[in-house]
């Protein structure tokens, strides 16, 4: 494909800015397991594209003087990691008499790489987060909305018990973020926080959360079935799998669904939340399908006991939102609830074909950028590369604020 470069006489002295995303999603969540990766390289040990990063055991309370030992159980969640990138090609030709304002055109190239990562960050969250709150199709405009919106949010995260370590946030699409200074207009009276919010046009952290923007934010279409007349086929059911009766239209991966009667638990007191146990959909069901693939699994009782009870026979599902409706997956959560670990990659020596290589960090993410030369075609080729990956390693600490 042939390059459209601009060649007036005359040109700007200041290129345009370059449109790019917010990417705030990424930067609130965990980066730990990066070391991971390169302290084992450093030792000369290259764990793989895949780690398990392993999550601490739970165990049930002993009343009484004799002992009841409990064995250890240890669960792990994988990351993995995936390359990606953009490139860029120019000729000889070109890069004489018609490519003007080189670094310009290199921030656009790692703009559009390091949206990608977040944008898939934001869609992992809209699938892998089961807690939703909030009505679809309304924004939170007014003060007692907004105020709702915040103190629901954060009762859930406590109810999942979300530790209150000032490492919550709340990442909101243009809507929201409008909404949500429109709600909270009046209610702050520090003059620093009023100044801020009415500069920068952004919410500024308060009520435990700490808040900002992106455009990426996933917008999830349900499907067709009816949002309440589904039911289960079978008392007791246990694990990742429902058996359901035939239902009545479809029901689209991401969709938040509770079950009458089933209620969610104290992660450590297993006592009732009094909140019905919300779950997300992992696959597609279609029309008439009889199996629904839920996400967490149901566990009833133990250590892991994550319900009051397992759904009843002809228990009835609820679908967050409308039939074949929308929402918006804004969504708070604690920095532990996603991770995200980005490797710089193996540089290539100089020389060989390659004229210059780096490893270049754009909004905390790390990218490496290879220059090098096709003498053949006299091309110049420069290629963006990322490894990166996502795991929701405690999406239970997360919440959906769908609008």
């Amino acid at each position: 494909m042939s390059n459209t470069l601009v060649t007036c006489s005359i040109l700007a002295k200041e290129a345009l800015a370059v449109l790019e995303n917010m990417l705030t999603f990424a930067s609130n969540c965990n980066r730990d397991w990066e070391d991971e990766f390169m302290s084992n390289q450093k030792r000369g040990y290259s764990p793989g594209a895949t780690i398990n990063i392993k999550k601490p055991p739970r165990y049930t309370y002993r009343a009484g003087r004799v002992a009841v030992p409990q064995s250890t159980v240890e669960t792990t969640v994988p990351l993995t990691l995936s390359q990606g990138g953009t490139d860029l090609n120019f000729t000889g030709f070109e890069r004489t008499l018609s490519l003007q304002q080189l670094e310009g055109k290199i921030q656009a190239a790692m703009a559009t790489v390091a949206n990608e990562v977040d944008r898939q960050g934001c869609a992992l969250a809209h699938t892998a987060t089961y807690n939703a709150i909030g009505t679809p199709g309304t924004l939170p405009t007014t003060q007692a909305l907004a105020l709702a919106a915040v103190t629901g949010l954060n009762q859930r995260l406590d109810e999942m018990g979300a530790p209150r370590d000032r490492q919550r946030a709340l990442i909101m699409n243009p809507g929201l973020n409008g909404a949500a200074i429109q709600g909270f207009a009046g209610l702050f009276n520090a003059q620093s926080t009023l100044e801020k919010q009415f500069q920068r046009g952004i919410m500024v952290d308060s009520l435990g959360l700490a808040y900002a923007m992106d455009q990426n934010i996933d917008l999830h279409t349900n499907g067709t079935a009816n949002v309440t007349t589904n039911t289960v086929n079978g008392a007791g059911q246990q694990g990742s799998t429902l058996t359901m009766n035939a239902l009545n239209g479809t029901v689209t991966k991401g969709s938040k669904v509770t079950f009458a009667g089933v209620f969610a638990v104290n992660p450590q007191s297993r006592t009732s939340t009094g909140t019905l146990a919300q779950f997300t959909v992992t696959a597609d069901a279609a029309n008439a399908a009889v199996a629904l693939l839920i996400a967490p699994a149901i566990v009833n009782s133990g250590a892991f006991q994550n319900v009051t009870a397992s759904p009843a026979n002809g228990a009835a599902m609820t679908i967050f939102g409308t039939a074949s409706g929308t929402w918006n997956g804004n969504v708070a959560f604690h920095k532990d609830a996603f991770t995200l670990a980005m490797v710089p990659m193996y540089a290539p020596p100089g020389g060989k074909g390659v004229i210059d290589v780096a490893q270049e960090t754009y909004k905390g993410m790390n990218l490496k950028v290879t220059e090098f030369y096709d003498g053949v075609n006299d091309n110049y080729i420069m290629r963006f590369d990322v490894l990166f990956g996502w795991a929701a390693t405690y999406p239970e600490l997360a919440c959906i604020y769908g609008t």
